[in-house]
């Protein structure tokens, strides 16, 4: 009895550690504010182990035609936007979405898991400043990889079944466009590991779309397969 316990437990800790990544899954919602019909875009890690956590994310760049102006809208309360729905200023910071009903639904933001509030410890990495005016800006800077870290990793925000985050999968952003438009297809690539104490930091890269009109036939959840590359 003994012997078969401690199997299940090594297949129990085999099982964890070689939990992985398996995809970025984009979902999405319509709304309106501001007389503005918009398209909000979720996207999100998805592991297939039960403890699987996130710690950064980085080399994030557009892969597609950049448009002609910066698509993203922003709402939250920082002193560069004021809560007035814009695609000109705005910050990425996901402790800066404000109001749970007046401002985040309509404001982009970038996270590393667990929910868009003050109390979320996600900041920009420095490829952000030396890409200029650091991530309180509206547009995400082309052809910096830029990224974003979990400043206080023992916190677990990362971790799938976090609050903010699903049994599966980790969120990474939001991303508020015009109602059909195209916002594009991205590069990311993160670091994670199993969340097992000591586990090696794991990486996986691939890219994710922001669906152009009819890319997606019905609203609400979408999932769209990743491509892990190696």
């Amino acid at each position: 009895m003994k012997f078969v316990a401690s199997m299940a437990l090594a297949a129990a800790v085999s099982s964890a550690a070689s939990a992985t990544f398996v995809e970025y899954v984009v979902t999405k919602t319509s709304t309106t504010n501001s007389g503005t019909a918009l398209d909000v875009y979720t996207v999100w890690a998805r592991f297939n182990g039960a403890t699987d956590t996130v710690l950064n994310a980085f080399n994030f760049n557009r892969t597609s035609a950049a448009p002609a102006s910066n698509p993203f809208y922003h709402k939250d309360n920082s002193s560069y936007n004021g809560g007035i729905l814009s695609t000109v200023n705005g910050t990425w910071s996901p402790g800066l979405t404000g109001s749970a009903t007046l401002n985040r639904p309509f404001d982009s933001y970038l996270t590393i898991g667990g929910l868009p509030t003050a109390l979320n410890t996600t900041n920009a990495d420095p490829s952000w400043p030396a890409a200029g005016g650091g991530w309180s800006r509206a547009d995400i800077p082309s052809g910096n990889n830029v990224g974003w870290f979990n400043s206080s990793p023992p916190n677990l925000q990362g971790r799938v079944g976090a609050a903010g985050n699903t049994a599966t999968d980790v969120r990474l952003g939001q991303f508020v466009v015009d109602a059909g438009a195209d916002g594009g297809t991205w590069n990311l690539k993160i670091g994670y590991n199993s969340g097992v104490s000591g586990a090696p930091v794991q990486f996986a890269e691939t890219t994710f779309s922001l669906p152009a009109p009819g890319a997606i036939a019905l609203l609400g959840l979408a999932g769209l397969a990743g491509r892990r590359r190696r």
